[in-house]
């Protein structure tokens, strides 16, 4: 049986601290569950050798946020030494890579030829496709017939009557009577937009509380660009999205406008931007892991 070490608890302590479980350290370091058990143990035994020690450690300090290099020289007495045999198969496996390295260099160049060959058939092809259009265009359109035409005359049709002065009277009368008659329209005030205010944070311990006014509604988005622990809560503190880490390049969103209230759990927030009604927020504390409590409020409550 076996039992925390200094290190181990510096490191397990790290990790909760993020709010990360083994499972979610798993999927972040791609190192297998009982490898990362055994380095909180000190059970260095099940590891597949020494170097992959060292290795495991260092990954796992840099997920939780601490020093890696600073950790590997404070605990080195506690860490296995890596051996020599070691040391020569990491080297041994750097040649295989120049070799591959070697072939794909070999199949680039073997294969030049041919793309070359493809360019200058498609040159050919742009080439006399814009000669083509060129001589089409200069193609002088089919001269016109400049024959007038003659139209034949009806001897039994009567001739056009003159117009009379009195319809251009009649015009004018009424473009004077619809000039008087035309009401001049009232001028419409246009009410002022309400601006969304967010007020500056109410820091109590880890907790940050902002107040949203200006609004109805309260949309929450957080945009992660690496890895980090997200979960959103209503007031009752019911889950309402899953919470669990979120990898870069993910979006968790969340309409709490029926709530009126969101409360935001960030394991790291370095990396994660909350944005409230497409507004990007300004977080009142720099700290690592903190809770963002977001209160969407009226003018009488504001008032209050």
């Amino acid at each position: 049986m076996f039992f925390l070490t200094e290190l181990g608890a510096r490191l397990k302590e790290a990790r909760l601290a993020r709010g990360y479980s083994l499972d979610d350290l798993q999927n972040i370091t791609k190192i297998q569950k009982r490898y990362l058990i055994g380095i909180e143990e000190g059970n260095y035994t099940i590891m597949p050798g020494s170097f992959y020690v060292r290795a495991f450690i260092k990954q796992y300090a840099e997920a939780v946020g601490l020093d890696a290099d600073e950790v590997l020289t404070e605990y080195r007495k506690d860490i296995p030494e890596m051996q020599k045999e070691e040391v020569a198969q990491s080297f041994t496996q750097s040649p295989s890579r120049r070799n591959m390295k070697a072939t794909s260099n070999n199949k680039m160049m073997e294969a030049m030829p041919k793309l070359i060959v493809a360019l200058f058939a498609i040159v050919i092809i742009v080439v006399i496709t814009t000669l083509y259009f060129q001589k089409t265009d200069n193609v002088p359109d089919a001269v016109e017939d400049n024959k007038p035409i003659e139209y034949e005359q009806n001897p039994n049709s009567a001739p056009a009557k003159p117009v009379e002065d009195n319809e251009e009277d009649t015009d004018a009368d009424a473009e004077e009577d619809t000039e008087e008659n035309v009401v001049p329209e009232e001028p419409v005030t246009e009410e002022p937009e309400a601006v969304q205010t967010i007020s500056e944070g109410v820091v109590q311990g880890e907790d940050s509380t902002f107040e949203v006014s200006g609004t109805d509604s309260l949309k929450v988005r957080v945009v992660v660009s690496g890895d980090t622990w997200v979960g959103i809560r209503n007031e009752n503190r019911n889950e309402q999205v899953p919470a669990r880490v979120y990898k870069a390049g993910e979006v968790v969103e969340h309409d709490s406008t029926a709530n009126g209230y969101a409360r935001i759990r960030l394991g790291n927030s370095k990396v994660a931007k909350v944005y409230v009604n497409d507004v990007e927020l300004t977080y009142a504390q720099d700290l690592v892991s903190q809770n963002v409590i977001l209160k969407l409020v009226n003018e009488e409550q504001q008032g209050e």
